[in-house]
């Protein structure tokens, strides 16, 4: 291979670097769904996720702990953060479990949790991400499935607080203890009611 010519093909993958590095970048998104431990099984079975973890965001303290977060005096709500590959799974997805996760018409909490720190939420990392969401709750809206609006709100991202370790993993941790809370809180009555077949994939408003 001549000298120019290696020159060439080296000039040309420097230039190409950057993109090949930022396609293979994982993205994150950022969800409330009330109670947080309910929040990890839906993304963690999702192909393409990386990785979740639950925390809390959205509020005016600095890293706050569950107790704080449960008096809903510091404005943050229970959130789960998802590490995921774009080259697998898109945004979009993400928010068509995530919607069929929640009650999205329920403005003060979901199932028998209540309170402000319960309500849910859709933190967009960026504009790619919140002109995605606001399109996806307006399809919802139109598709007739509810008749109220969706109130889920789409709010500006915000430093994100990892929980403490006894809450991340629950429903992995302790399966008995996680059970008997989804039984006793109405979770699968109500999603049941929502949106029918349980854990269906694809657009939520289909």
């Amino acid at each position: 291979m001549s000298f120019t010519r290696t020159l060439w093909l080296g000039a040309l993958l420097l230039f190409l670097a950057p993109a090949l590095t930022q396609a293979d970048e994982p993205e994150q998104a950022v969800l409330a769904g009330g109670c947080f431990w309910s929040m990890q099984a839906p993304f963690d079975a999702l192909e393409g996720v990386l990785e979740t973890e639950l925390g809390y965001t959205g509020g005016h303290t600095l890293d706050p702990g569950y107790w704080q977060v449960v008096t809903g005096r510091t404005g943050h709500v229970e959130a789960v953060r998802i590490l995921f590959d774009p080259g697998s799974i898109d945004f979009s997805e993400i928010l068509e479990a995530f919607w069929r996760s929640i009650d999205p018409l329920d403005p003060h909490g979901q199932f028998c949790d209540r309170g402000s720190h319960y309500r849910t939420a859709i933190f967009p990392q960026d504009a790619a991400q919140r002109a995605i969401a606001e399109a996806s709750r307006a399809e919802l809206n139109r598709s007739g499935r509810f008749d109220q609006p969706v109130v889920t709100r789409i709010r500006d991202a915000a430093p994100f607080y990892r929980a403490e370790d006894e809450h991340q993993n629950y429903y992995r941790n302790h399966p008995e203890r996680y059970a008997d809370y989804v039984t006793h809180c109405g979770r699968e009555e109500r999603l049941q009611a929502l949106w029918g077949v349980p854990n269906k994939l694809g657009p939520p408003w289909k």
